[in-house]
């Protein structure tokens, strides 16, 4: 079948949406009609080169949408069904499934391979050759053909637009509080980056407890949409953040400091680290590039200060347990979703959704089909 597409072909340069030849599903595959894709940092990430992909590439990894046709084998979806991809697959047979680590499933390790899980073949094809969907999904399209492993089941009451975000970004911005840096009650976290990654943290350490929640952005907009998500205390740099948590803490510091920036840098490591209490947490969720080797910080302070470093892929959370979680959060009304999408656009508009990104305007775009 035809359906239209936004491709990346090259680095640094602006998403093309194009007309696609889209093949049937295959063994445990589906063909999904989109609804919503969220613009996720990550994909702005393969137009920079901070991450690396297989070009010519369709965007997109967040997104829901609703079951048209099933390819033979599949069983424990149907047609009709409302689904959230999950940009982690979950094979449930691996030793980490099995360990309750579905964010390490071995699948994970093909994602940034051309092509398909298993044998990276090909479904999408375009007028001068194949195409690679982005982790496996491609979302930036009218419809994907996805691997059963990488869908979940969602209620079909809720709003698909909302629910296109559990796919990433605020599953991993929740996880990367709850399951990674352990908030507890009573704590003081600190969250640097106010977008997508860390307005779902701080929903998180709000959640499990935090009361005294500081959020650091240089963008002022973002941080009063902080306070509206929880948190209780905002800065515009972490240098900022330190006068504020030091009074807080008794001059002891922050239980635990999430780093959700735009683009992780090495150098961001060490002020962080400078904010966590002795014994306390530090967790790196957002993406850095691929080269950068410059992380300069106190191993003295580390050692002595008995702190810990923590990275976190998909929140440390489990996708097929997480993403209906969070849904349910969102029906209940404790977690605010509709308040995170501060745009929406049509695909041909997917250029302008990323230009408003870099430009500081979003907490997060979402991509509407017809």
């Amino acid at each position: 079948m035809k359906v239209q597409a936004a491709v990346l072909r090259e680095i640094n340069t602006s998403w093309s949406v194009e007309e696609i030849e889209l093949d049937p599903p295959r063994e445990r595959e589906v063909l999904v009609k989109m609804v919503a894709a969220g613009m996720c940092h990550s994909d702005e990430h393969t137009v920079t080169g901070a991450l690396p992909a297989p070009f010519p590439l369709i965007g997109g990894h967040e997104g829901a949408g609703i079951v048209v046709e099933l390819g033979p084998g599949v069983s424990s979806l149907a047609v009709g069904d409302h689904v959230v991809t999950s940009f982690i697959p979950s094979c449930g047979r691996c030793k980490w499934c099995a360990s309750g680590q579905q964010n390490l499933c071995d699948l994970g390790a093909h994602l940034l391979e051309p092509g398909m899980m298993p044998d990276m073949s090909f479904r999408t094809h375009a007028h001068d050759g194949d195409v690679s969907p982005m982790l496996k999904l491609g979302t930036f399209a009218d419809h994907i053909v996805a691997s059963e492993d990488s869908l979940v089941k969602v209620s079909p009451d809720l709003d698909l637009a909302a629910l296109s975000l559990l796919s990433c970004g605020v599953a991993t911005g929740w996880g990367s509080a709850v399951h990674r840096a352990e908030v507890g009650a009573g704590d003081i976290t600190i969250v640097v980056g106010i977008g997508g990654l860390g307005s779902a943290a701080v929903q998180g350490a709000r959640t499990a407890g935090a009361t005294r929640i500081i959020a650091v952005d240089p963008i002022e907009s973002k941080l009063e949409l902080a306070m509206e998500f929880g948190a209780t205390h905002t800065a515009a740099s972490m240098e900022e953040a330190m006068e504020v948590v030091m009074p807080l803490s008794n001059g002891q510091g922050a239980d635990q400091v999430i780093l959700t920036p735009g683009l992780m840098e090495g150098t961001l490591l060490a002020p962080a680290m400078a904010l966590v209490r002795k014994g306390g947490t530090c967790v790196v969720t957002g993406l850095g590039a691929v080269d950068d080797m410059n992380t300069p910080f106190s191993l003295f302070d580390l050692t002595l200060s008995n702190k810990e470093i923590k990275g976190s892929l998909f929140g440390s959370g489990n996708p097929r347990a997480d993403i209906p979680h969070l849904a349910d959060l969102y029906a209940q009304g404790v977690l605010k979703l509709d308040e995170m999408i501060t745009q929406t656009y049509t695909l041909d508009e997917v250029n302008q959704g990323y230009a408003d990104m870099r430009d500081g305007k979003n907490i997060r775009g979402v991509i509407m089909f017809d």
